[in-house]
């Protein structure tokens, strides 16, 4: 009965809003990730082609499992039906990114100097 479980994912990743399709979502063996397993994409007998769905097909071609940092993840909802995953260009609106703090590698400080 698991398997009939869909999980709608809406996360931030280079300025873009992501909308992804997975079966199984859980907290990870990753500290402040997501994991995310066995995407799911439109399997359409149709001859028109979503491109969106296309390129999120591709990129996501070889992926067995995915991680999503935390600060990334907007929405994670388990939905009745999939929709049709989407990238949609992050410009105005009402969607932010969390801050996430910058850490430079240690002793890369230009403060500090090293003898």
């Amino acid at each position: 009965m698991a398997s009939n479980h869909i999980f709608k994912i809406i996360f931030v990743n280079q300025g873009k809003v992501y909308e992804i399709y997975a079966r199984k979502v859980s907290h990870g063996a990753l500290f402040g990730f997501v994991e995310i397993e066995e995407l799911v994409f439109g399997e359409r007998p149709s001859v028109v082609l979503d491109p969106g769905e296309e390129r999120l097909k591709s990129e996501f071609a070889d992926v067995k499992r995915t991680y999503l940092p935390l600060q990334s993840v907007i929405r994670i909802d388990e939905v009745r039906k999939q929709g049709v995953s989407k990238i949609v260009a992050l410009e105005g609106g009402n969607v932010a990114q969390f801050p996430v703090p910058f850490l430079p590698p240690s002793g890369s400080d230009p403060g500090t100097k090293k003898p």
